[in-house]
């Protein structure tokens, strides 16, 4: 078997893989990205390519945990909608445990990530028809513990309050601060002033929303587009956070990402036509959509977890996201009732 290494990738782990999968001999592999959760390499053997997956994921019970995804996106696969199952070992096996780390080999798709900038109305609307289609799908395809109706507690402003103190407390005690710096504490004044004239509109405790597995991530970075016209979702990646949570949420959440502009405003246009579609997908009523509409505002209100990373972890990765999430918060409080209207008219 020919001998290749990637640059973080021990040889002996790559062979052992690639021997484990019956994948062929491995040619090449190369490191294609590193997310928050994993890493990814694109690896080619004599039996084609392949994406190699790393679940940076460390607790004990992570291999039987990734399995059950990779089940689950199986049996969406089986309804059609555009998921790429894992590769199975010869004992049917799809995650793999080496030196104690996990690994799932994944078939290598073509495509491209786009924003909702890119994506035109009639593109936004098969957008959120198809978050409603997997919303539907897992619904079918995985029962959900308990009862449908969990509570989830919203974000408690107190604690945000003292978040905000040592967050600034962190960035004055910097001895060279940068352009950034002075940034995140003008958002952490502006944010404190914003939370104390709403504080009074928490979510109340007991406002249950309706729950149901969801993808727990869906965004642009996990989302492939076919690379050549007519535009078409291939693949829908990344199920790491797949859970029980409020759906409506997830694609209050989706939206405000993908069709979020670089100034910090959302294109209310493409998230009608998207939030139409999803709830003719889904069945979600209007009162259900206003409800996720403002735990996802008051959540973003309470919500620094850039700032943590930077200035708790000291992990800049996230730094480029903040100008316009942070620019968000204020623009949607500002136009409130009409970000409602779009989700729900």
């Amino acid at each position: 078997m020919r001998r290749v290494q990637s640059s973080d990738l021990p040889g002996t782990t790559l062979t052992t893989l690639v021997r484990r999968y019956g994948a062929g001999e491995p040619l090449s592999c190369e490191p294609v990205a590193q997310g928050l959760l994993n890493r990814g390499y694109r690896l080619s053997t004599t039996r084609g390519r392949f994406f190699l997956k790393h679940h940076l994921d460390d607790d004990p019970g992570a291999p039987d945990r990734i399995e059950h995804q990779h089940r689950v996106t199986a049996r969406l696969g089986d309804l059609g909608l555009p998921v790429v199952p894992p590769v199975q070992d010869a004992s049917g096996r799809t995650v793999a445990v080496v030196e104690g780390r996990c690994y799932a080999l994944h078939p290598w798709v073509d495509g491209r990530h786009r924003d909702g900038g890119e994506l035109s109305r009639a593109q936004s609307r098969r957008l959120g028809a198809l978050l409603g289609l997997v919303h539907v799908g897992l619904d079918r395809v995985v029962p959900v513990p308990g009862t449908e109706r969990t509570a989830h507690a919203s974000a408690d402003p107190e604690e945000t309050f003292v978040l905000i103190e040592e967050l600034l407390a962190r960035i004055r005690a910097r001895r060279r601060r940068d352009c950034f710096d002075e940034l995140a504490e003008h958002r952490l004044r502006e944010r404190r002033d914003l939370l104390r004239r709403h504080a009074h509109r928490r979510p109340p405790a007991g406002a249950e929303p309706v729950a149901g597995w969801v993808h727990g991530d869906f965004h642009p970075l996990n989302l492939l587009y076919r690379d050549r016209e007519p535009w078409e979702p291939v693949a829908i990646v990344d199920w790491d956070r797949l859970a029980v949570q409020p759906r409506a949420e997830e694609a209050v959440r989706a939206a405000a990402i993908f069709f979020l502009r670089p100034g910090g405003a959302l294109d209310l246009v493409k998230i009608r036509a998207y939030a139409r579609a999803y709830r003719a997908a889904t069945g979600a009523a209007a009162d259900e959509m206003a409800a996720a509409v403002h735990r996802v505002w008051w959540e973003r209100l309470n919500d620094f977890w850039m700032l943590r990373w930077r200035y708790q972890l000291r992990d800049r990765r996230t730094d480029p996201q903040f100008p316009a999430a942070a620019a968000l918060v204020v623009w949607w409080t500002d136009r409130y009732e009409a970000v409602r209207d779009a989700f729900c008219a």
